[in-house]
């Protein structure tokens, strides 16, 4: 049976979804570091919060992990790149706490604007302030958000419905989504220009880290409020604290720091400056949320293949997965096949999608392909790792489509060059939705491939096959199926053949020595 670990305090819904599906879970919160290391390795599915730290340790103390799901948006405590190496998919569930986040970021945009924080502390305190308390109102004043995504959309949409006039910076936003939003998008330091606000909702990249400092506060117009409920990263606290006292920037409101927990902070104790602690998306609904989200997420992965909000593999939907079934399939034979036979050093894979196979979502069949063909070659390659794998090594990869069926409704081709030569090998599915070999090396035939094949290039001479027939049962070999396909303008021919058991090395060599064989391959699928 499946089994997951549920390692930090989130919904019970997610035990629930899990157990209904019929994968065995344990919840197991405040673990240790050394505690998880030396679990993690009985578990097929690790689900966390922000709490586990899903480190390169642990991923390689997880023998048996397959995915990690993030019941949240952010990944920041799960090294990446060490699960694509290790074949492990990483999942988050970043549409179930967008509207909780969006709605904290216009709260927060309240708060600072009418000083709400500080008015409730000097009102409780018995204190009559209200001449100190003057504040501004929203109505009219221009928002600028970084970062037009899932979150930063649903604050655009609430704030025009404030009255507010809205601008983006985000350089994925196209000009009709834009037009969709009711935003105007325009380039950062037009932004920072304009704004009587502004709303980061973008993930820490290069091209994000630190970008509220001293040199990008100064091209802002005096008395901006800024509001972060994204990631504390965005933000030079130092810079930002220096703004607020000169009153360059007339007050911010942070739910997010550079270092958390933050139990201390440069931000903290100077006026106008609203603070809490990374509450976005602390609400009941959203635990809820993520909390099945993930569970099916990983469910759906764990047992039928479907992949969704996964951060280092190609999606597949669960509508998808039964559709993509046969041919995840017969790509599994392709690349296999490829894998097997070829002898030296990879340089160039180009697969070829015709007809039917053209419509599908090719991505995560391309990674099956180049997993069957890096899988004898490397260990603990999978669909996962296997295009990172294939770049690491220099290996280009191609794909192409084709609408067009040629000779058969549906098609998939596979062309391996390497340092000595090209070849090719193309498949189809029959009626039954079974996969077949139509073609190797440009020569056609059809074969059905099953557990233990052997493959065969030779002259095209007589008596070839009444020689490896009678070889085969001197050796007790047992043929199941028997395929042959020729080019006669070169004399080259080839034979598929599926046998019961694996060939002994002695009979495989027996077979080299035969006259005019160029090349015997003993196969498994």
């Amino acid at each position: 049976m499946v089994k997951v670990l549920i390692s930090d305090k989130m919904s019970p819904k997610a035990a629930e979804i899990f157990r209904e599906r019929g994968v065995e879970v344990d919840e197991i919160t405040g673990m240790s570091p050394e505690e998880l290391k030396a679990c993690i390795g009985q578990y097929d599915g690790l689900a966390i919060r922000s709490s586990t730290k899903a480190t390169k340790e642990i991923i390689e103390a997880a023998t048996n992990l397959k995915v990690v799901g993030r019941a949240g948006i952010g990944v920041d405590n799960v090294d990446i790149p060490a699960a694509t190496a290790a074949g492990v998919c990483v999942m988050n569930t970043p549409f179930g706490n967008a509207i909780t986040t969006a709605e904290h970021a216009i709260a927060m945009m309240f708060a600072v604007s009418r000083h709400i924080p500080a008015a409730n502390q000097s009102t409780q305190a018995g204190k009559w302030e209200k001449s100190k308390f003057m504040g501004v109102e929203l109505y009219g004043k221009t928002l600028g958000i970084i970062g037009c995504g899932n979150i930063g959309s649903i604050v655009a949409d609430r704030a025009i419905g404030l009255k507010m006039k809205v601008v983006a910076f985000d350089p994925f936003l196209s000009p009709e989504r834009a037009v969709e939003l009711g935003v105007e998008k325009v380039e950062l330091d037009e932004l920072f220009a304009k704004v009587d606000y502004i709303s980061l909702h973008t993930p820490i990249t290069d091209g994000t880290r630190n970008i509220i400092n001293a040199e990008n506060i100064a091209k802002m117009k005096d008395g901006v409020r800024i509001i972060n409920c994204a990631r504390g990263g965005l933000i030079v606290e130092e810079d930002l604290k220096a703004a607020l006292e000169s009153g360059k920037v007339a007050g911010a409101a942070v739910d997010v720091y550079a270092v958390e927990p933050a139990t201390e902070n440069v931000l903290f104790g100077v006026e106008n400056v609203v603070c809490t602690p990374h509450l976005g998306a602390s609400t009941n609904e959203a635990q809820v949320n993520v909390a099945i989200q993930v569970a099916e997420q990983m469910a759906d992965y764990l047992l039928v293949g479907s992949v969704t909000n996964a951060l280092n593999m190609p999606s597949v939907t669960a509508e998808e997965a039964p559709k993509l079934k046969p041919y995840m399939d017969l790509a599994k034979q392709l690349g296999g096949f490829a894998g097997q036979v070829t002898e030296s050093g990879l340089k160039k894979v180009h697969v070829e999608y015709e007809g039917q196979a053209a419509g599908l979502n090719i991505k995560p069949l391309t990674s099956i392909i180049l997993q069957g063909l890096l899988g004898p070659l490397l260990d603990s390659v999978n669909m996962v790792n296997a295009p990172v794998v294939a770049k690491e090594r220099g290996i280009d990869v191609m794909e192409s489509i084709n609408d067009k069926a040629d000779d058969y409704q549906t098609l998939i081709r596979v062309t391996v060059t390497t340092e000595q030569r090209s070849r090719d090998i193309a498949g189809t599915l029959y009626g039954d939705k079974s996969p077949r070999i139509v073609s190797i090396k440009g020569i056609s035939m059809e074969a059905e491939l099953g557990p233990h094949m052997l493959y065969v290039t030779n002259k095209d001479k007589p008596g070839f096959i009444g020689s490896l027939g009678t070889l085969l049962g001197a050796a007790g070999v047992n043929i199941a199926t028997f395929h042959l396909g020729r080019n006669v303008d070169v004399g080259e021919a080839i034979a598929l053949i599926e046998i019961d058991s694996e060939l002994t090395s002695q009979t495989l060599a027996e077979v080299q020595s035969l006259s005019h064989v160029e090349q015997v391959k003993s196969l498994k699928f």
